[in-house]
């Protein structure tokens, strides 16, 4: 089969080549991957400062159709199709995988990372990660369930955001995009700020709902939050930039005792004013991954199509092209940028 793999440590290093189909576990199930989108993980690992174990085949965000089980796998059936969780082993024993949150254990192995992912025409995936969705669900669309729901966990398990609160949302990318539509979602005024060169992704923002857009290279950003809260701040900031001056600049807008959600990972440690945390009490939290719930409410959502998740497709590209899809990706020339890997080809 085709398959994107990195093929050793360092910048880059990436290859699209013919490598075996795998088989599947007993406890797993083999997929035919539909769409694949490109995640900011996978430029992590493509500049390799994201933790990776080469050979890798890439890739974690897909839609898929299951062509065969497992002999140990129930409740699922050749045919279905599915979306998955990330996490294909974990000790299973530590508290935190008591408590089911998987990603947080230090023996976790996650797809396209360090386990073969979903860039590829098959993958093999443990069945406990599979979420079954109907088959009126657009497959492109589908293939964005794994980031929405690292958003709904961070807005809904890791944040508080209580109707009529003001919500700033740094970096409007598409997870600060899904950021805005969740808000939306819970009742509150969104605000988004992004820079110059995200000029097409902050007017998407207005379309999408938020109440004001701001360009910091153009406005300040501490006089449009005190023009929109009274000069008291906004009550929750959503920061998806993972840049240190926006994580700063967030923090001095928000109120005293706000919460902070830090969801933009860096790519290099961030100096920030610590006093801020005291002097205003602010609740600052991290946020990786997603958990159950946050998938099962996912996928509820996609359902029920509750927000516009397909407007934020800009490009599909085939695997061959995969250095334009990168490039496009790195190159914020577009918003979601998804492979089609096998929407023309049968079972």
């Amino acid at each position: 089969m085709k398959a994107l793999v990195k093929y050793e440590k360092g910048v880059g290093n990436f290859i699209c080549k013919d490598i075996p189909v795998p088989r599947p576990g007993e406890d797993e199930a083999l997929i035919k991957v539909v769409y694949a989108g490109i995640c900011g993980t996978d430029l992590h690992i493509y500049h390799d400062t994201y933790p990776n174990t080469p050979p890798v085949v890439l890739g974690h965000e897909f839609s898929g159709i299951i062509v065969s089980l497992g002999s140990r796998v129930k409740n699922f059936s050749v045919g279905d199709r599915v979306v998955s969780e990330t996490n294909q082993s974990y000790c299973g024993v530590c508290e935190l995988c008591q408590d089911a949150r998987y990603c947080l254990c230090n023996e976790r192995k996650a797809l396209g990372q360090k386990r073969d992912g979903a860039f590829a025409e098959y993958v093999a995936v443990k069945s406990s990660n599979l979420f079954k969705i109907s088959e009126s669900m657009d497959m492109k669309t589908a293939a964005l369930a794994e980031p929405l729901s690292c958003v709904v966990h961070a807005i809904m398990e890791r944040s508080t955001i209580q109707a009529g609160d003001v919500v700033l949302v740094s970096g409007p990318g598409p997870i600060g995009l899904m950021a805005l539509m969740i808000s939306v979602l819970q009742g509150a005024r969104v605000i988004v700020c992004g820079t110059s060169t995200d000029a097409n992704r902050l007017q998407m923002a207005k379309t999408l709902g938020a109440k004001r857009i701001v360009d910091v290279t153009q406005e300040d950003l501490k006089t449009v939050i005190d023009e929109e809260t009274n000069n008291r701040g906004c009550d929750v900031v959503l920061e998806c930039s993972g840049f240190g001056k926006a994580i700063q600049n967030s923090l001095s807008v928000l109120k005293k005792r706000g919460i902070f959600t830090q969801i933009g990972l860096t790519e290099d440690p961030t100096l920030i004013d610590t006093n801020l945390l005291c002097f205003k009490e602010i609740d600052y939290r991290g946020c990786l991954s997603k958990t159950n719930w946050s998938w099962r409410r996912t996928v509820r959502l996609m359902e029920e199509r509750a927000i516009p998740l397909e407007t934020l497709v800009s490009h599909v590209f085939k695997l061959d092209d995969w250095q334009q899809a990168i490039d496009a990706a790195m190159q914020r020339s577009g918003l979601k940028i998804v492979f089609d890997i096998g929407s023309e080809t049968s079972l």
